[in-house]
């Protein structure tokens, strides 16, 4: 890394946002320098975790079937964020994505068709073929291809935000200290759900249950530096993608197969054995990230998720294995709660179902009548042993605090006006359209559209 030159364009972070900035800027000329804070072996933040985006098509696109029209893509966003969205932004994001598929095969990028189990997102969503990782690094292959610059284990400690812009910043290199100086800054360096402080500032106690399922490298220094120095924030701490994991996973960067997701096909229950939100509110990929902020609200922020023989094999299989009893009263023994109250809370959940016809591929017309919460979808009685459990607990994806954009990417100051050459992408300025909830790809759709916005328009500045 060469500290004595002044770049072009400097971008601050090493995930899918980045590199998308990254190479749209050395396509439109600029000299690039990318810094990620990750030794190599870690490089690509989140995005290492990842394995789809979701896309706007208005028919068959490469792997994705039939159509996915702008006004749905949006009447769903709409509905998982209850409207804490900014629509001009969101809209701008959505109609992007059909173009990112070609782009992103020009780079490298290979799709697969969509996996099985629960998701039925070949109309919605693009598969890379390889996950996340396969992306990520061939992403890095066409950057370092076409000449940009790649700094690992490279920390940023301080930027100041003179004369509405960012001129140097200060990394600590393996262990050095430098300033490198730049014409035009895009700042991509995620959020701060890795920052166990941070999260306990914002959440108090029970953040100590929480577990990060993305990189520990996400501590956030980059979206305090600019919150403290004059930028406008977004959401607020307590608002990320947070997902029911099972309770098993490692602290940190245990990634998507952690992920529990067999909750539509059956209950799921607290440490007191008392359900506590319907199973069943809608398809698993629109409603599977409102599942950790259930469980964190939850005493001692635990759950457990609990099927019968006849739902085993019908959802992606996790990486634990469930537990397993031949009867309620022992599964309850193995999970540490309540018999009584387990074979209770089971037993008036089974008189609560009715007949219909189960489908998982649609919402079907099997639910619950008089039970508190209901299960209005995919409700079939729990009585076929084995019975399994899969323990839970809430996993930090990402947080949505960040910094405000407009629609060319540009990070907005407190006073309402454009940074004079800083832009955002990414999970640090995707509160702007992520004010609560997650719909499954969307993350993916909103690093790459803003992440290649920032890096044309920092070339376009440094063009003048």
């Amino acid at each position: 890394m060469d500290s004595t030159r002044t770049w072009d364009v400097l971008v601050l972070g090493g995930g899918n946002a980045a590199l998308c900035a990254a190479l749209t800027a050395r396509e439109a000329g600029a000299t690039v320098l990318l810094l990620e804070s990750a030794p190599f072996a870690y490089r690509g933040g989140n995005s290492r975790h990842t394995r789809n985006m979701r896309t706007m098509h208005e028919g068959p696109l490469d792997v994705l079937t039939d159509a996915y029209p702008e006004e749905e893509y949006w009447q769903d966003l709409l509905k998982v964020t209850g409207g804490l969205t900014d629509e001009r932004l969101a809209r701008m994001t959505i109609r992007q994505t059909e173009r990112h598929v070609p782009w992103m095969k020009a780079h490298g990028v290979r799709f697969q068709a969509p996996l099985g189990g629960t998701l039925h997102l070949s109309r919605t969503n693009a598969f890379f073929l390889g996950g996340g990782k396969a992306l990520m690094n061939a992403y890095y292959r066409a950057a370092a291809a076409m000449g940009v610059e790649i700094a690992y284990e490279t920390e940023v400690v301080g930027l100041a935000l003179e004369g509405r812009g960012i001129d140097s910043v200060t990394v600590d290199c393996k262990g050095e200290r430098r300033a490198i100086r730049a014409r035009a800054v895009v700042v991509a360096a995620g959020g701060f759900e890795s920052n166990l402080e941070w999260l306990r500032e914002a959440w108090g106690p029970p953040a100590d249950n929480f577990i990060v399922r993305g990189t520990p490298y996400n501590m956030g220094k980059v979206l305090k530096l600019l919150l403290d120095q004059g930028a406008r924030r977004v959401s607020d701490p307590t608002q990320g993608h947070c997902v029911a994991i099972d309770a098993r996973s490692p602290r940190y960067d245990g990634g998507i197969v952690t992920r529990v997701d067999a909750v539509s096909l059956g209950i799921v229950v607290n440490r007191d054995a008392q359900r506590f939100y319907d199973e069943g509110e809608d398809f698993w990929p629109k409603r599977y990230a409102i599942w950790g902020r259930l469980v964190a609200g939850q005493p001692g922020q635990i759950g457990y998720s609990i099927i019968d023989a006849k739902s085993m094999g019908k959802f992606m299989p996790p990486v634990f294995p469930p537990e397993k009893a031949d009867s309620v009263r022992e599964l309850a023994g193995k999970l540490g709660v309540d018999a009584q109250a387990l074979e209770r809370t089971i037993a008036e959940y089974n008189a609560a179902v009715r007949p219909g016809t189960f489908d998982h591929t649609i919402q079907d017309d099997c639910r619950t009548e008089g039970l508190v919460p209901p299960k209005t979808h995919w409700a079939r009685t729990i009585d076929t042993p084995p019975f399994y459990a899969y323990p839970l607990r809430p996993g930090i994806t990402f947080t949505y605090l960040g910094v405000a954009v407009d629609e060319r990417a540009r990070m907005i100051l407190q006073d309402d006006r454009p940074a004079a050459n800083v832009w955002a992408a990414g999970e640090i300025m995707a509160g702007n359209i992520l004010g609560k909830g997650y719909l499954a790809g969307i993350g993916m759709a909103i690093g790459t559209t803003f992440g290649r916005i920032a890096g044309e328009e920092a070339a376009r500045h440094v063009r003048g």
